[in-house]
């Protein structure tokens, strides 16, 4: 009687646990219009359409690579990313500093379906663009990375160098 008790104990939490993740991930797929937050972090702040200084063209392959993997801007400027998928993958393109994308990519690790909507990421299917728009307010030194399972850890990763006004 116990070890039933125990099973239904652990299918509950099971159960508990994978229905947000999964609405999580449902309500995420595709492209749907959401109104951005804009929310400040250590790396900037969602851009406007409006704003856009210049437009870089990012693109990702299945090497696990991006490319270029190196961007420099100058304090103040917004940026229309556009991504290109060069893969037969998804692929993802997450700004942050290193210390979010590690722990992010921990949790990726423990949830590989998990997929998000923040306006500093960027998700592409297999042969598809997207884009995002970012201001980078604050001078530093930022990574981007791809953070599915095993992309980053294959070395799925950029440097973005914000240059003081």
């Amino acid at each position: 009687m116990k070890q039933a008790t125990l099973s239904t104990l652990v299918l509950v939490a099971g159960l508990l646990v994978a229905g947000p993740i999964l609405a999580h991930s449902e309500a995420h797929k595709g492209h749907h219009a959401v109104a951005t937050v804009k929310e400040q972090k250590p790396w900037g702040i969602a851009g406007e359409a409006s704003q856009v200084d210049r437009t870089i063209e990012i693109r990702m392959t299945d090497q696990m690579r991006f490319t270029p993997d190196r961007l420099q801007f100058k304090q103040g400027e917004t940026i229309r990313f556009v991504h290109h998928n060069d893969g037969k993958v998804l692929h993802e393109f997450v700004l942050g500093t290193r210390e979010t994308l590690d722990e992010h990519a921990e949790a990726m690790l423990r949830f590989p379906g998990m997929e998000h909507d923040e306006p500093y990421m960027a998700h592409v299917a297999p042969g598809q663009s997207g884009e995002m728009i970012w201001t980078f307010n604050r001078a530093g030194e930022f990574d981007f990375a791809c953070l599915i399972a095993g992309h980053y850890q294959a070395g799925m990763v950029g440097t973005v160098q914000v240059l003081a006004d």
